[in-house]
């Protein structure tokens, strides 16, 4: 009698807990589902007279921010705007060298275009970073705590721990976005500091061909003038 009623026990806090382990990890299923990236970043060469232009989708109520610098190239400037999809200017840069700016957004497809027509020799190596929030308006943020009925008693405080995971993919976003404009930077500077190398190097070789053919000609200069150049008669 003992032994049919422990194992009856038994029976019933297995079922308990497949219920707890199915409902948990169904909340992790739909907490999986917010984690969706948002953060796109490329870098590409615009060759010299030329222009290239980049479309983004939105949604209504959205934020885009786009940061660029330009990596490499003689003035290290290019040419940029965004265009509404109505086709308005929102915002344009001329002859520089890197920028932010912050959109907010409508339902459509966002143009943003960079130009190099105004130099006819130099390509420009150009970096650009996307970042979009707020893209999931049609997605209810609160349809997860269906899934938490029935495990009140556990004191689980699932929110919490949503909220925690949101801040720290939050975090981690942020650091990645940091991480990708200093490596920009650090290209950029790098760069810089080749081409910067390349005409020390140059100059440095000129002045030294300049320095070796005025010293002989001064050399020259000075030899000539204590030649004598009468002729003896006999």
């Amino acid at each position: 009698m003992l032994t049919r009623l422990t194992m009856e026990t038994a029976r019933v806090l297995l079922c308990v807990l497949s219920v707890f382990v199915a409902l948990v990890s169904e909340r992790f299923m739909v907490l999986a589902s917010f984690s969706q990236s948002l953060d796109s970043d490329f870098t590409f060469t615009l060759p010299a007279g030329r222009k290239e232009c980049f479309y983004q989708t939105m949604k209504k109520d959205a934020s885009l921010e786009i940061e660029y610098q330009v990596l490499d190239g003689a003035g290290l400037d290019v040419d940029f705007f965004i265009s509404s999809p109505s086709g308005q200017i929102l915002f344009s840069d001329y002859h520089k060298s890197d920028g932010v700016h912050t959109v907010e957004t409508e339902d459509g497809d966002y143009m943003f275009c960079f130009d190099n027509t105004f130099s006819s020799v130099s390509e420009k190596l150009i970096f650009f970073e996307l970042i979009m929030d707020n893209m999931d308006v049609d997605e209810d943020p609160d349809d997860w705590k269906e899934y938490v009925h029935g495990i009140d008693m556990l004191d689980m405080k699932l929110e919490d721990i949503m909220d925690t995971i949101n801040n720290v993919k939050a975090r981690l976003g942020k650091s990645v976005q940091i991480q990708t404009v200093l490596r920009a930077f650090e290209a950029r500077d790098r760069n810089l500091q080749e081409s910067n190398y390349d005409r020390v190097n140059f100059w440095s070789v000129v002045n030294l061909i300049a320095m070796l053919l005025v010293s002989a000609v001064q050399v020259y200069l000075v030899r000539s003038l204590f030649e004598d150049k009468r002729k003896i008669r006999t």
